[in-house]
């Protein structure tokens, strides 16, 4: 299954506030020619709970299109009711992707059981693969190692977003899952350790803005180059705060639009990136390489 860096794709919104699917194009285009493993579309970073459902279908529809097989595409398509995320799972399911990303359910605060009966009906359902993602920083209920395990022997569930950013709840899973079964970071702080512990990539947010970066400290690490990956790690790690001063993706829908890639137009909820964080963000990028000699 996939590997390395597969990022977590900021949706762009025009003027109007509708998808900008023009700078989707540009966006998509600039993965590829950076370098990056594979996309996730209609994430946590993509917005997915401010998309109506008709717009999260098309959405990934149109990803998936202007991807044209040049990148592995995987919809993000979870939510708080599973009938809901089976549903939408389906609809998407002839789009061409290549995999779901399903998150534990939010707000309702599952038991274990729970979470293992959510999960099996989705992947009982659907005939595309399923990524787990564990991130209770936002859902609040962490599925536990155990709970993982229990998942991992379904047949189409073949990997875990893991995004408790501890490397021993990453040990726990390793200690209870077979080796094929696919370990992802999600938390851009602690990639490295993740990936030199035995995970296989990273769903990363960093990555929308220095992709190439991101894939070459994936790269860095399967080669058994530590130090490289070490040092170049350590210049992305300014990048990795400024980018979550505060609610993902405010700050980086900002730093791509100083790239140039895209507005940074959010959606109610979120706001725009408070400019006391302006001058740490561009410092960031700066120390991250990313060059803005054309931003406003």
């Amino acid at each position: 299954m996939f590997k390395g860096s597969l990022v977590a794709l900021a949706t762009p919104f025009d003027s109007d506030n509708r998808v900008d699917y023009t700078s989707l194009k540009g966006l998509i285009d600039f993965h590829v020619n950076e370098g990056t493993d594979g996309l996730v579309i209609a994430g946590t970073t993509g917005e997915a709970a401010t998309l109506t459902k008709a717009e999260h279908v098309e959405l990934i529809a149109r990803a998936v299109e202007i991807v044209d097989g040049r990148l592995p595409v995987v919809a993000g398509t979870g939510s708080n009711s599973t009938q809901q995320t089976i549903d939408l799972s389906l609809e998407v399911g002839a789009s061409g992707i290549d995999a779901y990303l399903v998150v534990v359910p939010y707000y309702n605060k599952p038991v274990q059981e729970g979470m293992v009966r959510h999960f099996t009906a989705v992947a009982d359902a659907v005939e595309k693969p399923l990524m787990l993602y564990n991130v209770p920083g936002r859902t609040v209920a962490d599925m536990q190692a155990e709970t993982v395990a229990r998942l991992a022997a379904h047949e189409n569930i073949f990997g875990i977003k893991e995004a408790t950013g501890d490397i021993g709840r990453l040990r726990q899973i390793q200690a209870l899952v077979d080796e094929d079964f696919m370990l992802y970071s999600g938390d851009d702080f602690t990639a490295l350790q993740f990936l030199e512990a035995g995970g296989h990539g990273i769903v990363t947010v960093s990555g929308n803005v220095v992709p190439a970066a991101i894939a070459g400290l994936c790269k860095l690490v399967a080669a058994g180059q530590h130090a490289e990956a070490k040092s170049l790690d350590d210049s992305l790690q300014p990048l990795n705060a400024a980018l979550f001063v505060e609610s993902n993706p405010i700050p980086v829908k900002w730093a791509l639009s100083q790239m140039r890639l895209m507005r940074p137009n959010l959606r109610l909820p979120l706001t725009e990136f408070a400019k006391q964080y302006h001058g740490q963000m561009r410092r960031a990028l700066a120390i991250a390489g990313v060059k803005l000699e054309n931003a406003a």
